[in-house]
C-alpha cells in the first residue's frame, strides 16, 4: 500500500468528530457506544491528540494523558482496518511517543485487550502488577461516602 500521501495531524482543533465517531465504530469493539458529545469532552482533556488523514478521510486516532514529567498514558489508538498492515499504527504510537508532553516522562502507560504483542514490537511490556481499575459507576455520593468511610491513619 503506498502510504506517501497519508498526513499525521496533531492539531486537536482538526478532529472530525462524525468521522472519529464512524472509525470507532467500525474498527474498536471496545468504542462502539461513544457518543461526539463524549469524544469532545474526551479530547479536550487529552494532549496529545493525533490524528491520521488520506486526503479528507480520518483513518487513523490516538490520544494521550501526561503530566510531562512523571507518568502519561496512551487511549484509544485505532487505524481503520482498510489500513491495517502498512505501519501507520506504529508510527501512529511513535507520533504519540515523540510528542514533548509524553517523550520525556518516565513510564507511558498504555492499556489494551489483544494488541499485546503488537505494542511489545514497538518496545512496550507487560507489566500485570500495577494495574488497578476503579469502575466509576456508582452516584458521586456514594462514591464520597466510601472515600468517608475509609479508615484514617493518624501519625504520632
Amino acid at each position: 500500500m503506498d502510504c506517501s500521501h497519508i498526513q499525521f495531524c496533531v492539531d486537536k482543533s482538526k478532529v472530525d468528530f462524525k468521522q472519529l465517531q464512524h472509525l470507532f465504530s467500525k474498527t474498536a469493539f471496545w468504542a462502539q457506544e461513544r457518543n461526539i458529545e463524549q469524544l469532545q469532552i474526551a479530547i479536550a482533556n487529552s494532549n496529545p491528540v493525533v490524528t491520521v488523514w488520506d486526503k479528507e478521510r480520518l483513518i487513523g486516532f490516538a490520544r494521550a494523558n501526561s503530566d510531562g514529567i512523571y507518568r502519561a498514558a496512551i487511549w484509544d489508538v485505532v487505524v481503520d482496518s482498510d489500513y491495517q498492515g502498512a505501519g501507520l499504527g506504529r508510527k501512529l504510537v511513535q507520533t504519540v511517543l515523540s510528542h514533548p508532553l509524553v517523550s520525556k516522562v518516565e513510564r507511558v502507560y498504555l492499556t489494551t485487550t489483544h494488541k499485546q504483542s503488537f505494542y511489545e514490537r514497538i518496545g512496550f511490556e507487560r507489566n500485570e502488577t500495577t494495574t488497578m481499575v476503579l469502575y466509576n459507576d456508582h452516584t458521586s455520593e456514594d462514591l464520597a461516602r466510601r472515600i468517608q468511610e475509609l479508615p484514617v491513619a493518624i501519625d504520632n
